[in-house]
């Protein structure tokens, strides 16, 4: 599994690469007068874009989280949230 942080590099990589190949496409297709060039170059960046980001790869997974063993988490009960008590609002009568 990718972790948290490898999830956000994964996220901000994915953004970089779709605007930069949306600004390369863009420009190669108004270059060339040719709006069926401009969509290939765009999805192609799109298909090696979900090709970087969407496998595990390892440089995503360099923060692994450690988790509590299930032993010793029965041992530390978990908090108790506490929810505040609700109080009456005044009612504002309207004056006429």
């Amino acid at each position: 599994m990718m972790d948290w942080q490898g999830q956000k590099r994964a996220e901000t990589l994915m953004q970089i690469l779709l605007v930069v190949f949306a600004v390369a496409a863009l420009g190669i297709g108004y270059t060339l007068a040719s709006f069926q060039t401009m969509m290939l170059i765009y999805a192609g960046g799109v298909v090696l874009t979900a090709l970087i980001t969407v496998p595990n790869w390892p440089f995503f997974n360099r923060h692994h989280l450690k988790w509590l063993d299930p032993s010793e988490a029965e041992k530390h009960p978990k908090p108790q949230v506490n929810v505040p008590t609700t109080t009456k609002k005044k009612s504002s009568k309207n004056k006429q």
